[in-house]
């Protein structure tokens, strides 16, 4: 793949929600880049006032950012074209822009999330939708309104190619935020959407009251659990001990600017998930993909009890109390086992 340097390198980020935005942003001294959005009246929004409002109300954006409301204006002269789509609308919207991309442009995955009728993981979606073109992921612990602000952080992009992975290093890095390559998609994709439904795991803790010592134990069991899905499915486990598992896994499981967490907080608090989803204005990914992941774990026969339990409390109606007690009486067994 030949790929070009500076600002004659043109990207095209899909998907203007808080953390599309937010790449396109990180993205934008590096290389001409233009964020897309469905909403006309959004993108004159944004081209106007240089803000999201919607998202990040306060953060500016870069005066270079350019916006657009055509997939096929953003896309088609694009060196590189990131998807920051939540999984339930991934496809359809990948679907639409492959008729638009030039061959063999590298194709990056912002979505932590699987999708519901297949199990698939993003990139498989996009391997689907747009065959021969590379697909890489961009995680790790990357809350928007940290990296909008400027605050050092970390974060991976994986590809089995070392040598787009380095290209897309360059493009993806700044100087506050280092950007490491990792040649497991499959580990980093899995690690991604498992880390919101341990989330919501720990949020519920937190809605009931408890304390560090409750979290630290759902975080590590909930490490445990991860690494075992995405091993049977062929990642690396040392990925799900690096920055697109536990580093992402404890900046959710931490932060009120965690969605999942924040869905958490409140069913552990009493709330029903119907009330919760209707108020918010975002996608909690880890709803959503819960069922998904325990289907894939079923499928790989791989134990997640902490997964079970956040299925049963969003989507099958049991107390945040309820779950907490089963898990707590499961029976007893080896850390290592």
């Amino acid at each position: 793949m030949a790929m070009t340097d500076g600002r004659s390198m043109r990207v095209a980020v899909i998907g203007a929600g808080s953390w599309g935005t937010t790449v396109a942003s990180v993205v934008a001294p590096n290389a001409s880049t233009v964020l897309w959005a469905r909403n006309a009246e959004l993108v004159a929004a944004m081209s106007s006032t240089r803000r999201n409002d919607r998202y990040l109300p306060d953060a500016p954006l870069p005066d270079d950012l350019e916006f657009t409301a055509s997939l096929k204006e953003a896309v088609s002269s694009a060196d590189v074209v990131v998807m920051g789509v939540p999984s339930h609308g991934f496809r359809d919207v990948v679907s639409e822009a492959a008729q638009f991309v030039r061959p063999w442009v590298p194709v990056v995955s912002l979505s932590k999330g699987l999708e519901r009728s297949s199990l698939k993981r993003m990139s498989q979606v996009v391997a689907d939708e747009m065959p021969g073109h590379p697909v890489a992921v961009l995680t790790g612990p990357n809350l928007a309104k940290e990296i909008m602000a400027g605050q050092p952080a970390a974060a991976v992009v994986a590809i089995d190619d070392s040598t787009i992975a380095q290209e897309l290093q360059k493009v993806f890095s700044r100087p506050a935020l280092r950007v490491y390559t990792n040649p497991d998609v499959v580990g980093s994709e899995i690690a991604g959407v498992a880390k919101n439904v341990i989330a919501i795991a720990s949020g519920m803790a937190a809605g009931m009251g408890f304390g560090d010592n409750t979290r630290a134990s759902i975080i590590t069991r909930g490490l445990a659990e991860m690494t075992r899905l995405g091993m049977a499915m062929g990642g690396e486990g040392l990925t799900f001990a690096g920055l697109a598992g536990m580093g992402d896994l404890i900046a959710t499981c931490s932060s009120t600017q965690s969605r999942n967490n924040q869905v958490g907080l409140r069913l552990g608090r009493g709330e029903t998930i119907d009330a919760i989803m209707e108020s918010m204005t975002m996608v909690a990914e880890g709803v959503k993909s819960s069922p998904s992941v325990l289907d894939l774990a079923r499928r790989h026969d791989v134990e997640m009890p902490i997964t079970e339990q956040v299925v049963a409390v969003c989507h099958q109606g049991r107390s945040a109390v309820d779950a907490m007690s089963l898990l707590m009486k499961r029976r007893r067994r080896s850390e290592l086992g």
